[in-house]
C-alpha cells in the first residue's frame, strides 16, 4: 500500500522555495524541505501541489510532474510525486508547518535538510517543463539512504 504525497520546489534561478520545518513538527522540525503533502481523494497530483503550495506559502506558480519516488517506508510507503514550479506569484508566508523561505541550492551544504533533498535538487536543477519525469526508489540500507532512479 502507498500513500500518495506531493513534493513541491518551486525555483526561481538557482534559489528554490523550501520549507524550514516548524519546531513543533513531529518528522523534519527545524530542517529544509520541499513544500507538499498529501493528494486528497478526488484530486489530481497537480491540483494537490497547487493547493498545498498555496495553504504552507501563500504562493501560486506554473507546475509540472518533474518524477515520482517510491518511498520504502515499511508497512506502508509513500508514493511521491515530485513537482517542479516556476513563476512564483503572491506574497510569503509562514503556516503552522513552518517558514518558506527562499534559498540559493549552494547554501544547503550549510543548512539542516531533510537527508533526500540534496539528491532530488540535483537531479532536478536542470530539469524544465516538458522534459520527461523520472522513476525512483528510495530505501534505507545499512542504515544509509539509498535511492535508485531507474533509466
Amino acid at each position: 500500500m502507498l500513500i500518495p504525497r506531493t513534493a513541491i520546489f518551486v525555483r526561481r534561478g538557482d534559489e528554490y522555495l523550501l520549507m524550514k520545518g516548524a519546531p513543533t513538527k513531529r518528522l523534519w522540525a527545524g530542517r529544509y524541505n520541499g513544500l507538499g503533502g498529501h493528494v486528497e481523494r478526488g484530486e489530481d497530483v497537480i491540483s494537490a501541489a497547487r493547493r498545498e503550495l498555496l495553504e504552507e506559502a501563500g504562493v501560486t506558480a506554473d507546475l509540472w510532474l518533474c518524477g515520482t519516488v517510491i518511498v520504502d517506508t515499511g508497512d506502508t510507503g509513500v508514493l511521491l510525486f515530485v513537482v517542479c514550479g516556476e513563476n512564483a506569484q503572491g506574497e510569503i508566508k509562514a503556516s503552522r508547518e513552518g517558514t518558506a523561505e527562499w534559498i540559493q541550492k549552494e547554501a544547503l551544504v550549510h543548512l539542516p535538510v531533510v537527508e533526500d533533498l540534496p539528491i532530488l535538487l540535483g537531479r532536478i536543477h536542470q530539469m524544465k517543463a516538458g522534459d520527461r519525469p523520472f522513476s525512483a526508489r528510495s530505501f534505507y540500507e545499512d542504515e544509509k539512504l539509498k535511492m535508485l532512479f531507474a533509466e
